[in-house]
């Protein structure tokens, strides 16, 4: 693979990392959730053949309290 398609790909990667971040943050705000350090690891994005990863972040308990209320919600049936 030559130079520029290897850059072309990794500008892919990146961009998909990044969408899929702006889908977590737009379903957790549907939800009633806010992690406010969701993003994309830009450690995870240097180098020649980036690998992106997601970066969930911190949260505080009250946060991490309302996720397990929403997943719990959502495995009851209830959130329908």
């Amino acid at each position: 693979m030559e130079a520029t398609e290897r850059r072309r790909v990794a500008a892919d990667r990146v961009r998909t990392a990044e969408a899929a971040v702006a889908q977590l943050k737009k379903g957790l705000a549907g939800v009633g959730v806010t992690l406010p350090s969701l993003r994309v690891d830009p450690v995870s994005c240097a180098g020649n053949e980036p690998a992106p990863l997601i970066d969930l972040g911190r949260c505080n308990i009250d946060t991490a309290l309302r996720l397990c209320e929403v997943l719990a919600e959502k495995e009851s049936g209830h959130d329908e």
